[in-house]
């Protein structure tokens, strides 16, 4: 499921998809396809919104007062084969990012998207020895994909990160499905209380 939350200026329609050049049913066969290729099970909820939302839910789970690009929140364990997670991606981060590596914005997307969805299935390259920046630059060729966030943050120098361990889930999550009134879970399908995945 692909939600967007309009940046500021856009209105809450169709009207915004066509003004982004985007289209939701492109993006879900792109995310279902990349899905498959990462070997990830479960429904994955996306959130398109804009720099204040992912600043806000950065703030909230990272302890980082500033927007990012993509942020990742995994599923809990006991719901992964039904639900991987939910993604967050700020449409104005890509579109600058798209901008400054001469590709559109649906590519930008894509390219969040597959990061993304590697941090669901447990990768995380602030942590590995480089597994997480070969998986990704062998999917990006596979599904013919420009330049990935891993690939072009090495270019970059950075310092450490931090963590927020003290995370709650975040409010987009997928609504309630069946599977989970029937096995009791409470309201909506919500994350662990890991820390979330963040691309660089």
């Amino acid at each position: 499921m692909i939600t967007m939350e309009p940046p500021r200026g856009l209105s809450d329609s169709l009207d915004a998809w066509q003004a982004l050049r985007l289209s939701r049913a492109g993006l879900g066969r792109f995310l279902r396809a990349a899905q498959r290729a990462v070997g990830l099970r479960g429904e994955v909820s996306v959130l398109l919104a804009g720099d204040r939302t992912l600043r806000r839910l950065n703030r909230e789970w990272r302890g980082k007062d500033k927007a990012t690009d993509v942020l990742s929140f995994p599923a809990p364990v006991e719901m992964a084969a039904v639900f991987a997670g939910d993604l967050a991606v700020s449409l104005e981060t890509a579109e600058r990012q798209a901008r400054q590596h001469a590709h559109s914005l649906r590519d930008e997307v894509r390219v969040l998207l597959l990061h993304g969805l590697l941090h669901l299935a447990g990768m995380d390259h602030e942590r590995d020895s480089g597994e997480m920046a070969a998986r990704e630059a062998e999917l990006r060729k596979s599904l013919r994909m420009p330049s990935g966030l891993i690939a072009r943050a090495q270019l970059k120098v950075k310092g450490p990160r931090k963590k927020n361990p003290g995370a709650k889930a975040p409010s987009f999550s997928a609504p309630m499905r069946p599977e989970a009134k029937a096995s009791g879970y409470p309201g909506r399908a919500r994350v662990s209380k890991s820390r979330p995945k963040v691309a660089a």
